[in-house]
């Protein structure tokens, strides 16, 4: 739960900041001047949105890299390196992608693939899970993640994450509006918002920010299904994918970094904000595909 929580908060604290970056530049006077605008709120609600989501996705890989601890291999130093850059190399050229960077986290086992753009990705590894898997498991973790490039899911996540972002900062300040209206009756607003709107404001784009993240996680869960399927595809059969998820379903798996806490390969114990589905579920998925 924790994981999932900090990257909920990554998108929230970005979008507060172009929030605040925005009233220090006037826009929510010039939004309420003259009653609520609710064409500008709506322009303003998708630079808002789509800009917080955007940043997000830009500064994905450089997170991951700091905030993990990721050792690039860019000249592998004994043969399990070079079997592991060879085995993304395989994959990314059997998927149509460029070739990701490829590197290698301390912690438990997990695995994760981010990145802005299909060629020029990263896919890391941890040494627990290269420790505590076989090679064949290990491979169809790596295909996972390929998949999880090839299928564009950085993206989509951010379009999906951008769309309730939207809405989060238009109905905030629709009802903050409203709110400050009802607070300051008969009250001259031609100077501007007032306690209530901003107090509204700033609550709403929390509560409404994890309600959001909870839509975001259903669409999060769906890829989980296709990029299991993904590996499968590269790998040829599934077997191996079904045998990685059981090992996996008996291992206790690492906390990812918030910033790419929705790429992993480990599903997490929460529902409603879980980004992946049990393990059980995805097993019995790739048994009836």
């Amino acid at each position: 739960m924790k994981r999932i929580l900090l990257f909920v908060l990554t998108n929230v604290l970005v979008v507060a900041v172009l929030g605040v970056v925005a009233s220090l530049l006037g826009v929510n006077r010039f939004l309420t001047s003259n009653g609520l605008d609710l064409g500008a709120l709506l322009g303003f609600a998708l630079v808002m949105g789509f800009g917080g989501a955007i940043i997000s996705l830009l500064i994905s890989k450089p997170m991951a890299k700091w905030t993990s601890g990721v050792r690039l291999i860019n000249q592998p130093q004994n043969a399990d390196e070079a079997w592991i850059v060879e085995t993304v190399r395989k994959f990314a050229d059997k998927a149509g992608i460029g070739m990701p960077e490829v590197g290698i986290f301390e912690g438990d086992p997990n695995a994760f693939a981010t990145g802005a753009f299909k060629n020029s990705a990263l896919v890391a590894v941890s040494t627990g899970l290269l420790q505590g898997m076989t090679r064949e498991e290990i491979e169809a973790v790596i295909g996972h993640e390929i998949a999880h490039i090839a299928n564009g899911d950085m993206i989509t996540m951010t379009l999906i994450q951008g769309v309730m972002n939207t809405f989060v900062v238009f109905l905030s300040r629709v009802i903050g509006y409203a709110v400050d209206s009802f607070l300051r009756k008969g009250e001259d607003r031609s100077s501007g918002p007032g306690i209530g709107y901003y107090v509204t404001t700033i609550v709403l784009d929390i509560l409404l920010g994890f309600a959001a993240a909870m839509v975001v996680a259903w669409f999060s869960r769906q890829r989980e299904f296709r990029a299991d399927a993904g590996a499968a595809q590269l790998m040829n059969r599934k077997q191996p994918m079904i045998n990685a998820l059981a090992r996996l379903g008996g291992m206790v798996p690492g906390e990812l970094p918030k910033s790419v806490a929705a790429m992993g390969i480990a599903g997490g114990i929460g529902k409603l904000f879980s980004t992946h589905p049990p393990i059980e579920e995805r097993i019995a998925a790739l048994r009836t595909a």
